[in-house]
C-alpha cells in the first residue's frame, strides 16, 4: 500500500487525477471503476481540465460505476447515472455506450448483479478502481456486516450512511434505503485501486482501512490484502494515522515537502 498525504481537498483531487491520467497514457483503452459523491469531484474537475487543455483522451475508455440507488431512474437528478453525466461524462470525449452503472430499476436485482459482474469480465476486468470511504469504513455501499459480500448485490443502507447522504436530498425520508453495489470480491479483482478520503470525519475510517484489523465490520480494511493500492488523503483525513505503518510507504505532497 502507498499513502499520499496532501495539503487540501483540491490537491487530493489533483493527485488522483494525475494517477488516472497516467493510467490512460499507458493504456488508452483502460477500464476504469468510478465513484460518486463529493470526494471524487476535484478529481473529475481536474480530469476535465486535462482533457480540455492537454487533450487527455477518453475515447477508448470504458467505465463501470460502483453503485446506484434501488428504484431510482437514470434521469432522476439524485441518481448516480445523472451525477456522472453532469459531473464528468458529458464534459469529456468518452463514448456514452462505454459507460456502465448498475441498473437500480431492475426487477431482479440478483440477476442484475450477475449481469453486471459478467459484463465487467467481458470487458477485460477493471484496470483502476476509484473508491471513496464512508464514515463507517464502507466502500461502494458495502456496509459493515458479519461477512464480506462477493459480487454486485442489493444492500440495505445503514442509518449512518442514510444520514450522511441526506445532505443531497431535501428531506431525510427522501434518501433511498437500498442500493445495488459492486461487492467486495468485485472491487478486489481490480488490478489497481485508488482510495480517496478528505475531512476529519473520515479520519477514523481511514485508520481502520489502512492499519486496523481486517474484518467485515470495517469493509475497507480488506484493501490491506490487495496487491496494488494507493490511498490519497488530505491532512484532516490522515490525522489519526501513525507516522509509520509496516509495509506501507507514506508520501507527503504540497507544502509538507518531505517523505517517509
Amino acid at each position: 500500500m502507498r499513502i499520499i498525504i496532501t495539503d487540501s481537498y483540491r490537491q487530493m483531487g489533483r493527485e488522483a487525477a494525475n494517477m488516472v491520467a497516467g493510467q490512460l497514457y499507458l493504456k488508452p483503452d483502460s477500464v476504469l471503476g468510478m465513484a460518486t459523491g463529493s470526494t471524487p469531484l476535484p478529481m473529475y474537475r481536474r480530469l476535465i481540465a486535462l482533457h480540455r487543455s492537454l487533450g487527455l483522451d477518453f475515447s477508448e475508455v470504458t467505465t463501470f460505476n460502483l453503485d446506484e440507488y434501488v428504484g431510482m431512474a437514470p434521469d432522476n437528478p439524485q441518481s448516480y447515472h445523472y451525477f456522472m453525466n453532469e459531473q464528468f461524462f458529458r464534459k469529456v470525449n468518452i463514448q456514452p455506450d462505454h459507460t456502465y452503472l448498475p441498473d437500480g430499476m431492475a426487477e431482479d436485482l440478483e440477476a442484475e448483479g450477475h449481469r453486471y459482474d459478467a459484463l465487467i469480465q467481458q470487458k477485460g476486468g477493471i484496470d483502476l478502481q476509484v473508491l471513496g470511504i464512508g464514515q463507517n469504513a464502507h466502500i461502494g455501499f458495502n456496509e459493515p456486516d458479519v461477512k464480506f459480500e462477493a459480487i454486485t448485490h442489493r444492500v440495505e443502507l445503514d442509518e449512518e450512511t442514510i444520514r450522511a447522504n441526506s445532505r443531497f436530498f431535501q428531506h431525510l425520508e427522501d434518501v433511498p434505503r437500498y442500493a445495488i453495489s459492486m461487492g467486495i470480491k468485485t472491487i478486489m479483482m481490480a488490478r489497481r485501486i485508488l482510495l480517496l478520503a478528505n475531512g476529519a470525519n473520515k479520519a477514523e475510517a481511514v485508520r481502520k482501512a489502512v492499519c486496523g484489523s481486517v474484518m467485515p465490520e470495517a469493509p475497507a480494511s480488506i484493501l490491506q490484502l490487495h496487491r496494488d493500492v494507493t490511498v490519497i488523503l488530505d491532512r484532516a483525513a490522515a490525522a489519526r494515522l501513525p507516522a509509520h505503518i509496516e509495509g506501507t510507504k507514506i508520501l507527503y505532497k504540497g507544502r509538507m515537502d518531505h517523505a517517509e
